[in-house]
């Protein structure tokens, strides 16, 4: 198709562009007028029992600890946990995000640190949540070292390092409103397309059947001779003489 095949295709379906021009207005609506997001964060970490050769316990911050700590996220990230916290009136959406030293690819996690995130159109609701998963997370490193026999003063502790706080999250609306417009090209214009080439094809069709039926039926029709259906007899009743009946 030609460019100005395209074009001439494109007027003559302008009402598609139109429904699809439509369609890309009402969706900018949210766009233009999002719902207020609040996302709340914090940081804990778990750290070790205080020993005489590392008194200070953040600067003994050991990789196993880095495995106990992904293990209790699992455990909380499992529908279980997720019951759990459901069960404690978490009702945001929230996250767990372990300190990763490697990359997305090959993860490594050598630091048991973890931020906590959770998302809620209450900022007080964000923050609600986030201290329901940190006390989560803390009763299940409890629970996992009692569970082993480990003795209270050998036990690792969880530190929240930086409280919840929730921000307004605010979109960048430019770049929606573009994508819609994007998105409203990309399915306006295929969508014009099909519908001419449809009517196009139905129209020949109905103009090919419609010359195809004056064909058929155009013939002129036979003409009868007088008195051939009357049995050689005028109007009248007379008989028609033999000579000009055979004329």
């Amino acid at each position: 198709m030609s460019p100005g095949e395209l074009v001439r295709a494109l007027r003559r379906r302008w009402y598609v562009l139109v429904v699809a021009a439509v369609l890309a207005a009402a969706g900018a609506v949210p766009v233009l007028r999002p719902t207020p997001v609040h996302v709340s964060a914090a940081i804990v970490v778990l750290k070790p029992p205080v020993t005489g050769r590392h008194p200070n316990q953040l600067a003994n911050l050991q990789p196993p600890l880095a495995a106990v700590s992904y293990a209790v996220v699992q455990q909380l990230e499992s529908p279980e946990g997720r019951a759990e916290l459901r069960s404690k009136g978490v009702t945001a959406d929230y996250r767990l995000l372990p300190r990763n030293s490697g990359t997305s690819v090959t993860p490594r996690y050598l630091i048991p640190s973890l931020q906590v995130q959770a998302e809620h159109t209450d900022p007080e609701a964000a923050n609600a949540a986030v201290r329901a998963v940190i006390e989560a997370y803390a009763r299940r490193v409890t629970a996992l070292q009692e569970a082993e026999g480990v003795p209270a003063a050998s036990r690792m502790s969880v530190d929240q390092l930086v409280p919840p706080a929730a921000v307004a999250q605010q979109g960048t609306k430019s770049r929606a409103l573009a994508g819609l417009a994007l998105l409203a090209a990309v399915a306006g214009v295929p969508a014009a397309l099909w519908t001419d080439r449809l009517l196009v094809r139905r129209n020949r069709r109905r103009r090919e059947g419609a010359d195809a039926g004056t064909g058929s039926g155009g013939g002129t029709p036979a003409q009868t001779p007088a008195g051939a259906g009357t049995g050689g007899r005028r109007p009248g009743g007379e008989r028609v003489p033999s000579t000009v009946a055979a004329g």
